[in-house]
């Protein structure tokens, strides 16, 4: 069964919903790109699970739980849980570490041929 988990982001809302089987299950604030940086829309399948990431690109800054879905963009935690709500990551999607490693688990566990990532405006 394809899909089992898909994390709907809005863009517009700054929020990821997450579905299990069809049904919701959670709704989180997120970060999307800040101006001048872009959060690629779309929808992709989970690609790659990185427990303790650090960004090659960003000063080796911490991305814990991320779940890498189209190229350098993930989804993952971020130590700005103030910033949650806005437009402030360099283009990946942040979320609040332990909403994180809530997804994390649920991709490794229901894998990530089954975990989709969708990105709208």
């Amino acid at each position: 069964m394809a899909d089992r988990i898909v994390a709907r982001v809005s863009i517009s809302a700054q929020l990821m919903h997450v579905y299990k089987d069809g049904l919701l299950i959670h709704e989180w604030p997120v970060s999307t790109a800040r101006p001048g940086k872009v959060t690629p829309t779309g929808q992709y399948t989970a690609q790659f699970l990185s427990r303790n990431h650090r960004s090659s690109r960003y000063n080796n800054a911490p991305m814990p739980y991320s779940i890498f879905y189209s190229g350098n963009y993930a989804i993952h935690g971020t130590d700005q849980i103030s910033r949650l709500g806005r437009p402030a990551s360099a283009g990946c999607v942040r979320l609040h570490p332990q909403n994180a490693a809530v997804l994390f688990e649920m991709a490794r566990t229901e894998g990530l041929e089954n975990t989709r990532v969708v990105i709208v405006r």
